[in-house]
C-alpha cells in the first residue's frame, strides 16, 4: 500500500450528473426535462396544482388552532432525572440546564427550552434553571432540598397574568349569580288567591 494507491471504497463516492452537455453524457439535449412545456422551464411551482379542481389541501376539513408564536419544550420527567441519576448519567450536583442534559442524552436540545413535570419520584437535591416546571414538579424538588430558578416572565405574560388578576378580581367583586325561580312566582299566584277568597265569602 502506497499513498498514491490509497482510494475510498467502490460505490462511496457518487459523482454528480452534468445535465445538458451532449448527447454522450445520458442527460444531453433536454437534460432529463422532457420537451416543451410548462415544466420543462425553470423557477415553476405547481406542486398542489390539481389541473384546476379544488386541491386536497383545500378539500380537506380544517380544525382548531395552531398558534405559530407557541413556544416547544423538551419535556423531562422527575423519575428520569432520579434514573439518570442512580444509572450515573448524570450528576445530581451538576446544575439542571438544557446543556447538561443533552449531554447526559435524557433531552436533544434543540427546542425552545426544558420543561419539567412531576411524574415520578426525586431523591436528589437538584439545582434547576430551566424555562418552565408544574407547581407539584417544584414542591417535589423543593421537598428534597433543591431548588427551581424560572425564567423572568415577558411584558406578553405579565399582562396575561395582570388580566386574569383583573378578571378574578370583577367575579369575586359581583359575587354569586341569583338566579331567578320559576316557583317563586307560581307559589305566590295561589297564595294571594287563597287570601281574596274568604273576603270574597264575607263580603255575601
Amino acid at each position: 500500500m502506497r499513498l498514491n494507491e490509497i482510494r475510498d471504497n467502490e460505490g462511496a463516492r457518487k459523482s454528480r450528473m452534468r445535465v445538458g452537455r451532449g448527447e454522450g453524457s445520458g442527460k444531453g439535449k433536454t437534460a432529463g426535462r422532457g420537451v416543451k412545456g410548462q415544466k420543462s422551464r425553470s423557477g415553476v411551482s405547481v406542486l398542489g396544482f390539481e389541473g384546476g379542481q379544488m386541491p386536497i389541501y383545500r378539500r380537506t376539513p380544517k380544525r382548531g388552532f395552531n398558534n405559530i408564536f407557541a413556544k416547544k419544550f423538551e419535556i423531562v420527567n422527575l423519575g428520569r432525572l432520579q434514573k439518570a441519576i442512580d444509572e450515573k448519567k448524570f450528576d445530581a450536583k451538576s446544575t439542571v440546564n438544557v446543556e447538561t442534559l443533552a449531554a447526559a442524552g435524557l433531552i436533544r436540545g434543540n427546542k425552545d427550552g426544558v420543561r419539567i413535570l412531576a411524574k415520578g419520584d426525586i431523591k436528589a437535591a437538584l439545582t434547576c434553571e430551566v424555562s418552565g416546571a408544574t407547581k407539584s414538579a417544584i414542591a417535589a424538588i423543593e421537598k428534597a432540598g433543591g431548588k427551581v430558578t424560572l425564567p423572568d416572565p415577558t411584558k406578553v405574560e405579565l399582562l396575561a397574568q395582570e388580566k386574569s388578576a383583573k378578571t378574578a378580581a370583577k367575579r369575586v367583586a359581583a359575587g354569586p349569580k341569583k338566579k331567578a325561580s320559576v316557583d317563586d312566582d307560581d307559589g305566590e299566584a295561589p297564595a294571594a288567591a287563597e287570601e281574596a277568597a274568604p273576603e270574597a265569602e264575607a263580603e255575601e
